[in-house]
């Protein structure tokens, strides 16, 4: 198992293991067990377009993990200079490979990029339904600081 910088061939595959990742644990996911596919795009879609974000914004901090030649999994960094606070936005890795040492081994990769970068802090977020996160992060030493509740509203016409 390797763990590397991201590359632009990556993209794709990283938008599958997010979809495959996700089901379930996210604001998009649970926005569309409420109201069903909204104008067209899924849950997946949706979040997909979350890894195109992340490459726009830090392409240079997006670790990739190999197994045998196969992208198994990533971890996504942003960086925020005035406040030393680094966010880590995306992390996944695919059912069939996790209990490997491989999310500890991107942590630990992002948690170096992001002290190279001066952060004095790294920030994860999860959604209660995460039960991996939830479970995981306390382990990488992460402390859970408040919970948030997200709420949505239709307002189109009828």
């Amino acid at each position: 198992m390797i763990i590397r910088k991201y590359k632009e061939s990556d993209r794709e595959v990283l938008k599958e293991i997010t979809a495959i990742c996700f089901e379930g644990v996210s604001l998009e996911y649970h926005t569309e067990q409420m109201y069903g596919v909204i104008n067209g795009k899924d849950w997946r879609w949706r979040k997909k377009r979350h890894v195109d974000a992340d490459i726009d914004a830090n392409a240079s901090g997006i670790f990739v993990a190999e197994e045998e030649g196969e992208v198994v999994g990533y971890i996504s960094t942003r960086v925020d200079p005035e406040t030393k606070i680094g966010g880590i936005p995306n992390f996944s890795v695919l059912p069939g490979h996790q209990k490997k040492g491989i999310g500890r081994k991107l942590a630990e990769a992002a948690e170096a990029y992001l002290k190279e970068q001066g952060m004095e802090y790294a920030r994860i977020e999860t959604l209660a339904s995460n039960d991996v996160g939830l479970h995981f992060y306390p382990k990488l030493g992460f402390q859970e600081v408040i919970r948030q509740v997200h709420f949505i509203k239709p307002i189109k016409d009828e």
